[in-house]
């Protein structure tokens, strides 16, 4: 098998393999580049940026499940200005050729604008994800993610796309009712590709103290327990868009991302794998090969249109 068998093309991103370290779970790549040549990588998706610096939530905002983890960091970043003076010029100082997604999180249609005009600047970030998943401020309804409903999205997505440089990807969250309906109001939006899923929200007690043990009370909960339901949704939405789907949520092996393509991804995000094995990008990429062999794929990107066909 050649290595053009696992090359990937997507709106803004020619990627030599599927795989790229989800958005929250790898920083700014400096702590794993201590493990691996993160030229392994098909792209990497950088931790939130939001306008200003955010220190995140109180701890303890980490917590283990079976099968998973909750967390609650509350998109711990140091802002839009240290992301484009210090990290991303990091990036493309030790990896020139590595292409970068900026995933873009704010509280109003103004920021997301903002903070993806701005970073799309930087010439390594060939794409944007822009995180929906945040309380809407715009309309009071602090409660309410833009993406669970489908109006604010479009708006949001709409004023990102009309101010960034490079195609916006939209981060779905699952905690919705109907996910279709707001993958539509992205495309519609102008969105060029969608990631998802985010994570479900969860939480867990501490049976001595009998209070949550999260300080948050609640978080998002990711791992190999929701990667069915990464599974089922990719699948739904695959089936009404032709946007292309960067497909995450609890991949930890060659061949649950290859279960993604047939559920309709294009592309594959991991995330929490990578706190239980540093190496586990890399043991992907190795052993992906092996499985296409194993079950007769010659190529993703023939996989992929095998399956677009199959859903439509």
């Amino acid at each position: 098998m050649t290595t053009n068998s696992l090359q990937v093309s997507l709106p803004g991103l020619n990627l030599k393999n599927p795989i790229i370290p989800a958005s929250g779970c790898f920083g700014f790549g400096q702590e794993y580049a201590k493990y691996y040549d993160l030229d392994l990588l098909g792209s990497i998706m950088i931790k939130a940026t939001t306008l200003e610096p955010r220190f995140g939530n109180p701890t303890p905002r980490v917590a283990e499940t079976p099968a998973g983890m909750l967390n609650a960091i509350g998109l711990q970043n140091p802002g839009l200005e240290a992301v484009l003076a210090e990290k991303l010029p990091w990036l493309e100082r030790e990896y020139p050729n590595l292409p970068i997604i900026a995933n873009v999180a704010g509280f109003s249609k103004q920021e997301y604008a903002a903070v993806s005009h701005g970073i799309s600047k930087a010439t390594n970030v060939k794409a944007i994800e822009l995180n929906i998943s945040c309380p809407n401020v715009d309309h009071c309804n602090h409660g309410l993610l833009i993406g669970q409903d489908p109006d604010l999205a479009y708006d949001v997505v709409k004023a990102a796309v009309e101010a960034s440089d490079v195609p916006v990807y939209v981060k779905l969250t699952p905690s919705v009712t109907d996910i279709v309906t707001v993958a539509k109001a992205a495309e519609d939006a102008g969105a060029s590709g969608l990631t998802m899923i985010n994570t479900l929200v969860g939480m867990r007690f501490d049976l001595k103290t009998r209070k949550p043990i999260l300080a948050n009370g609640t978080g998002g909960m990711s791992g190999p327990a929701v990667f069915p339901v990464a599974l089922k949704l990719i699948c739904q939405v695959a089936q009404s868009t032709d946007l292309p789907i960067i497909g995450m949520g609890g991949v930890d092996s060659a061949e649950a991302a290859l279960e993604m393509y047939l559920a309709g991804a294009s592309a594959i995000g991991v995330g929490t794998a990578n706190f239980t094995n540093p190496y586990a990008c890399p043991d992907i990429i190795e052993n992906l090969p092996k499985a296409m062999d194993k079950y007769g794929i010659s190529s993703l990107e023939d996989l992929r249109k095998e399956v677009k066909t199959s859903l439509r």
